[in-house]
């Protein structure tokens, strides 16, 4: 089974005639609320948050993207899943709630990121590479050990509760299986300012075309990996 990190991933992938089952992974868990006492919860506030928050038919998030999470969990016992997703924090929170969701199954979890062929382009993912830099990407995939995933999981309960003290710890830890964890621990501990504030200095600096903000935006906050919704709806508060 291969959980691609989002929909334009998935006819690239198509491309490299890599067997295995696709289960696309749709939610944007950086953004917006979390909180839940368990995961029947997690679905109704998120599908809440969503569905307020940008314009989908009725039932989008239970028909495409909830779907995809429960065939992933009814499918996995038995199976090997590779996780595609990318070193920033958008696809690492989603990476960290997968695994949370296939912690107690009997599976081999890799997880696949993209092949970086300059270090400056590390947070571009996979949407700059052919299919043969993705045949080389899967080859080059990780497998998860049982430390691996617990701290995943932990990682996902620390930024789920906004615990930012946890997730600095866990941060700290050395891990083959999560390199740029450092590095992203610390935008997700600084995601309630950090971002706004690098907008702010862009608009004051003069720049109030959305599409040159959320370039100028990317080029010092590609870490966050956030789409132009994400920064469109920081952008937009601030012009009130």
């Amino acid at each position: 089974m291969h959980v691609l990190s989002g929909d334009s991933l998935v006819e690239p992938f198509g491309k490299t005639n890599i067997d295995g089952e696709i289960i696309v992974c749709r939610e944007c868990l950086i953004d917006g609320d979390l909180m839940a006492e368990n995961l029947e919860e997690v679905w109704n506030v998120r599908d809440e948050y969503l569905s307020k928050s940008f314009i989908k038919p009725d039932n989008f998030y239970r028909e495409k993207v909830k779907s995809e999470f429960d065939r992933l969990i009814e499918n996995a016992d038995g199976s090997e899943i590779n996780l595609w997703f990318e070193y920033e924090l958008f696809c690492q929170v989603n990476l960290w709630f997968c695994l949370s969701l296939l912690k107690d199954k009997n599976v081999e979890i890799f997880v696949v990121y993209p092949i970086i062929k300059d270090e400056k382009d590390i947070w571009k993912g996979f949407g700059f590479l052919d299919e043969e830099d993705l045949k080389a990407s899967f080859e080059q995939r990780i497998k998860l050990g049982k430390e691996d995933i617990l701290l995943g999981v932990e990682l996902w309960k620390a930024f789920q509760a906004k615990d930012f003290q946890a997730l600095e710890e866990l941060s700290k830890t050395e891990s083959k299986s999560f390199p740029t964890l450092k590095e992203v621990g610390k935008a997700a501990c600084e995601i309630e300012m950090r971002p706004k504030e690098t907008l702010q200095k862009i608009i004051k600096n003069g720049e109030t075309d959305f599409g040159k903000v959320f370039r100028e935006f990317n080029k010092t906050e590609g870490i966050y990996g956030f789409g132009d919704l994400q920064v469109k709806k920081i952008f937009d508060h601030l012009r009130k």
